[in-house]
């Protein structure tokens, strides 16, 4: 049976929540760990067989603070009906005479659904100095 746990603990800072979270995650038959609440200060922990008054005890040991709000049942949620998607027709080879695009628009030289091929030139830089000079200084 999936079970969802609601554990309020105070959490000042970045560090207790981290301590927290890796708390919950070492109980065994923990499938997800989550922090909700308006203060971000519940711990919601989602997993099949945890033991909600050992992992409450674990916490209040190393966060001083924890307490149980709400042990309850995790409900599967049902899955909607598949609805067959209706079939566009394809339109035979004979009725058009372009290509079509997996999109299903018409196929052009070049398909408006890609960007164009960037186009690379080669420019050569000729100095026309008479002496180059290499210090830097004159």
């Amino acid at each position: 049976m999936k079970q969802k746990i609601v554990i309020k603990v105070q959490m000042n800072c970045d560090k207790c929540t981290r301590m927290a979270m890796k708390i919950a995650c070492r109980a065994s038959g923990v499938n997800s760990v989550a922090i909700e609440g308006s203060d971000r200060d519940q711990l919601v922990v989602i997993g099949e067989g945890v033991d909600s008054a050992n992992l409450t005890c674990s916490l209040r040991k190393k966060l001083c603070y924890a307490a149980l709000w709400s042990v309850e049942e995790v409900k599967a949620k049902p899955k909607p009906d598949k609805k067959p998607k209706p079939e566009v027709p394809k339109p035979s080879k004979s009725e058009s005479t372009s290509s079509t695009c997996s999109c299903g628009c018409p196929q052009l030289p070049i398909c408006p659904q890609y960007a164009p091929y960037p186009m690379l030139y080669e420019v050569r830089v000729y100095d026309h100095t008479s002496s180059p000079s290499y210090c830097p200084i004159m």
